[in-house]
């Protein structure tokens, strides 16, 4: 069963097209990735699915439902880790799961389970009384992550999960995207720069460059696609995304990131 679907899904701003008719369709139970350079695109099309921003043509449909025509309905369905910080620092990390209960309005007998599940399930139970501003990157990431699946959302976008992680918190957390999707069948969104990353987690993978989208296939069949043995998805990246990772990127790109690295590092 087909999660999401979208059909010439379009973005532009002024004369620049920042998405060009992107055509995906995504099964249930699947982490999909979707790779690019600095400023491909990547994240203009997760804000345009999960209604942040309306696009400027096309359709896209999260479980039948049209993202402009029905986005309340799309809302109640989809869960959004964004690459910025999502938690409040002078909020403890029960705290901080009981608000976002609150705003899913998760109904009050069921608010204290859920919470208990959710803190097991990222392995934060023992720090759950700390306050958010005195746990490590890793440990925000986690949180940021049960406090967005508390509605149990068909669909979970995740923007970047791991930016400025050291290899330990980077592994913790991949574990846990890995637990979502086997305890609750959650269909995860995934974007990312790190090739690791999307070749440990991806089902399938989406390449974008210049806001259209170039190529769509499992990692092993896209490794197999160029011809060169021993291939490496990061081999794959460059040959059809251009010859940099970073290619894109801007001034003030870099500075974000290099903020969000610090924050959580």
């Amino acid at each position: 069963m087909k999660v999401l679907e979208t059909t010439g899904l379009t973005r532009e701003f002024g004369r620049l097209i920042a998405v060009d008719a992107l055509t995906i369709n995504i099964e249930s139970g699947e982490v999909f990735g979707l790779l690019g350079p600095n400023g491909a695109g990547k994240s203009t099309a997760i804000k345009m699915l999960t209604t942040l921003l309306p696009p400027t043509a096309g359709k896209a449909y999260v479980a039948g439902f049209d993202i402009t025509r029905q986005a309340a309905c799309v809302r109640r369905l989809i869960g959004y880790v964004p690459q910025a910080l999502s938690v409040d620092g002078s909020l403890s990390g029960y705290e901080n799961l009981l608000l976002f209960a609150k705003l899913y309005d998760i109904p009050p007998r069921q608010r204290e389970s859920r919470l208990q599940e959710a803190l097991r399930l990222v392995g934060l139970t023992d720090v759950a009384d700390k306050l958010v501003r005195q746990y490590s990157g890793g440990m925000i990431r986690r949180l940021e992550i049960a406090q967005s699946t508390l509605h149990r959302p068909r669909l979970l976008f995740l923007d970047e999960p791991t930016v400025g992680l050291d290899p330990l918190a980077r592994q913790a957390v991949w574990e846990h995207i890995q637990q979502l999707r086997a305890v609750y069948g959650t269909t995860i969104f995934l974007s990312t720069h790190d090739m690791e990353e999307a070749d440990r987690l991806c089902s399938r993978i989406a390449i974008m460059h210049l806001g259209k989208l170039v190529i769509t296939d499992t990692p092993d069949r896209l490794k197999a696609s160029i011809g060169k043995p021993d291939a490496s998805l990061g081999d794959v990246f460059v040959h059809y995304a251009g010859d940099s990772l970073e290619s894109g990127s801007s001034y003030g790109e870099t500075s974000r990131g290099r903020r969000r690295a610090r924050r959580l590092g």
